[in-house]
């Protein structure tokens, strides 16, 4: 077996316990390694390395925002996604404010950028091309499409997303059409950022490494701010079955940062009471629950608060 079919057989086992469409398997195992099957014969260690991390990475993009949504959901997921990126938002909003046409926002502005991108970048060009000869199923190509653009669209470039570029493209063409209506002198200065032209139409490597190690700290917060929810929780179920319900209430305040002086009168009970409250909790919670529930995560909450 090959290095590139041993690779799309673990991606076929990997689809077929995490995906249940079971007719989209091949053409996403096809999307994920690509059109140059060739290629993977001629990687180094850690070329194929940086390969299979490009691979999950846009996996994980398909999975979260896009797969099994409506059509119109996934799009607008696209649309948050990006209109979320500071560095983009803040270009886009100085753009509306200096031209006539103040009334646009800056989801209108990011839906023409991303058309046009669509319609004219080579890149995209050929991920479109390559996604329907994947798939015939019209919705799934959809699905595709827009899991490529946010990778794509996302990828940093001399410390900015590649969209930024684009955008400020789209700018200079917009400008030449008499279309943007911005004063010159700043015009200038919102397209001196430009990307090379070398770099304009899709060149930049899949294999990026920042864009990948962004993505994975991302992810890595967000299961733990998933994993803290959940223990504070199971915590406050907890306090609330086999202590007393006012420990529970003295918790979800303590978390919030709120004073012990703030937490007796928000319960309206004495500072003593409250005292003995946050002894109890911390007697259950580090000697008793964390046995069992992230003990590293409850010392952290609780280990300082006798100070």
């Amino acid at each position: 077996m090959s290095l590139v079919d041993e690779i799309s057989t673990n991606w076929q086992t990997k689809l077929q316990k995490e995906i249940s469409q079971t007719q989209a398997h091949d053409a996403i195992a096809q999307w994920l390694i690509g059109e140059d099957r060739d290629r993977y014969a001629e990687l180094s260690t850690d070329q194929l390395r940086i390969t299979k991390q490009a691979m999950d990475y846009r996996y994980r993009i398909l999975k979260e925002r896009y797969l099994g949504m409506s059509r119109e959901r996934a799009y607008r997921n696209l649309i948050q996604r990006l209109s979320s990126v500071f560095v983009l938002r803040n270009k886009i909003k100085t753009w509306i404010s200096l031209s006539r046409d103040r009334k646009r926002s800056v989801v209108e502005v990011l839906q023409e950028v991303l058309q046009e991108l669509l319609q004219h970048d080579n890149y995209m060009q050929q991920q479109i091309a390559w996604i329907a000869q994947c798939t015939d199923d019209l919705r799934l190509r959809n699905t595709l499409v827009l899991a490529s653009l946010e990778e794509y669209c996302l990828r940093p470039i001399r410390n900015q997303p590649l969209l930024t570029y684009r955008f400020v493209n789209y700018l200079r063409r917009s400008q030449r059409g008499g279309m943007t209506q911005v004063p010159s002198a700043e015009f200038i200065r919102l397209v001196s950022e430009e990307i090379g032209q070398d770099d304009e139409q899709g060149s930049v490597s899949l294999l990026d490494n920042h864009a990948i190690a962004d993505y994975q700290e991302e992810q890595t917060q967000l299961e733990q701010q998933e994993l803290r929810q959940n223990i504070v929780r199971k915590l406050s179920d907890y306090l609330e079955e086999k202590v007393d319900p006012m420990a529970a209430s003295w918790l979800q305040l303590y978390l919030q940062g709120i004073t012990q002086d703030a937490i007796a009168k928000q319960l309206g009970i004495p500072i003593k009471q409250v005292y003995r409250l946050r002894e109890k909790v911390s007697y259950h919670a580090l000697k008793v629950f964390s046995a069992k529930q992230s003990p590293e995560l409850v010392a952290e909450w609780l280990g300082q608060q006798n100070g």
